[in-house]
């Protein structure tokens, strides 16, 4: 079963990165929990673990009647890898999303739970509204955004930075991505048929749903995905 824990690993991690990037300085107050909650899409018990581990770290401090206030701000420190994902081609990134993704896919459908699915297809519609708009930009935001929240769910730590620093190769080729309505079409297609299969908690499904996903990523953006023989 995917536990809280898992959640509030994730809401940690995104309120640390937010605290290193600058969001909020020391002294400052974060916003209310249901505010913050909402922004975050999580419960406000969730959010409540979460700022317990961060006070536990000696990041921030709740301060009854009033809040919770910011003490320190963790270093930004650069993935070992960066330099790496700076130099990676979309061929590149490809290659990783087949080797890990659909591993990933067949854990998550084993577990998640129908709170979860429902997220996973509201951020579907999230795609469907800008493919709607002929909005290529917010599209492509949207399907990176989906990759992001479908990983969060998995419970390994390694996965979450794999996964990271898959988004920001992805970003930094959004030209060659952000290239037409049809694409985006064809994403959604794909990813709604993956949802389904996660949704049915069909592990095998799932994982080859995202293997033929990725493949037709490399067809229509005309990247020579190199992938060992499957005989």
């Amino acid at each position: 079963m995917i536990t809280s824990s898992t959640v509030v690993d994730s809401v940690v991690a995104k309120l640390r990165q937010a605290l290193a990037q600058g969001q909020w300085r020391s002294g400052d107050m974060l916003p209310g929990q249901r505010e913050l909650a909402e922004q975050l899409g999580i419960s406000r018990p969730s959010l409540r673990e979460a700022v317990t581990v961060l006070e536990t770290q000696g990041l921030v401090r709740s301060m009854p009647g009033k809040g919770v206030m910011v003490l320190n701000e963790p270093a930004v420190v650069a993935p070992p890898a960066a330099s790496a994902v700076a130099d990676a081609t979309l061929a590149d990134v490809l290659q990783l999303r087949y080797t890990l993704e659909p591993f990933i896919v067949g854990l998550v459908a084993q577990s998640i739970s129908q709170r979860e699915v429902g997220q996973l297809r509201l951020m579907l519609m999230d795609m469907r509204e800008a493919l709607e708009a002929e909005d290529n930009q917010a599209g492509m935001q949207a399907y990176i955004d989906f990759h992001e929240q479908l990983f969060a769910l998995t419970s390994n730590p390694i996965f979450h930075s794999m996964v990271q620093q898959t988004r920001v190769a992805l970003q930094q080729c959004t030209a060659n991505l952000r290239n037409s309505p049809e694409h985006l079409a064809a994403r959604l297609d794909e990813t709604e048929a993956l949802v389904r299969a996660i949704r049915n908690k069909d592990s095998a499904q799932a994982s080859e749903c995202m293997r033929q996903h990725i493949v037709q990523e490399g067809l229509r953006l005309d990247v020579q995905l190199t992938i060992p023989d499957s005989e």
